[in-house]
């Protein structure tokens, strides 16, 4: 299962956006890296498209590849094409544990998710782009319960605000998924459109 492991500091700060949440690295120099970082760049229009579009890639977790397939789901349903693509993408199980408190990160749930903690209506599920649906009920399992990272979620829940599409039940380590979220509850600092627009010239 392909992922980007590389240093996500670096990548926060070309991209301008804190794509880890809480970076301190990244308050610190938050200007692109590399000795050129605090020159001015010519921001063209195709800049501007790709940034965006790698700025939901990463604050995501997703290769190119299965981002562009999203993108080509997204087109296909009616409706706004970007406001799809991000409900696509807040869809996906590993963003829903991180968005309920119950992973630090992204990356902390997708590796929880893949090592199979994680029951979505009773039955196992270990497939961190796994598409969640209105009225499911996402459980830690049983014998995880006692993990340190589940220990350390039901202690600091309520540190990070849970979305009201979502709601998390920290004593029993359950996620209630009441709706899919629309454009307006979804706080990624990304400007659909410009995505849109870069594969719409593809």
């Amino acid at each position: 299962m392909a992922r980007y492991t590389g240093p996500m500091t670096r990548k926060s700060r070309r991209l301008g956006v804190d794509l880890v949440g809480n970076d301190a690295a990244f308050e610190k120099r938050p200007y692109p890296p590399g000795q050129h970082g605090r020159g001015r760049i010519k921001e063209s229009e195709y800049l501007l498209q790709l940034r965006e579009k790698q700025k939901a890639r990463f604050t995501y977790g997703v290769m190119e590849k299965q981002f562009a397939s999203y993108y080509a789901e997204a087109h296909r349903r009616g409706g706004k094409t970007g406001d799809n693509l991000l409900v696509l993408l807040e869809g996906r199980l590993d963003n829903v544990v991180y968005r309920a408190g119950f992973a630090r990160t992204r990356r902390q749930a997708r590796q929880l998710v893949v090592h199979g903690h994680f029951l979505v209506n009773g039955k196992k599920v270990n497939v961190p782009s796994f598409q969640v649906s209105a009225h499911d009920v996402i459980d830690v399992r049983e014998k995880s319960l006692e993990m340190t990272p589940f220990i350390v979620a039901r202690e600091t829940h309520g540190e990070r605000v849970v979305p009201a599409w979502l709601e998390a039940v920290p004593n029993r380590m359950r996620i209630l998924v009441h709706q899919l979220p629309v454009r307006a509850q979804i706080d990624v600092p990304v400007q659909e459109q410009l995505i849109v627009e870069y594969y719409s010239k593809k």
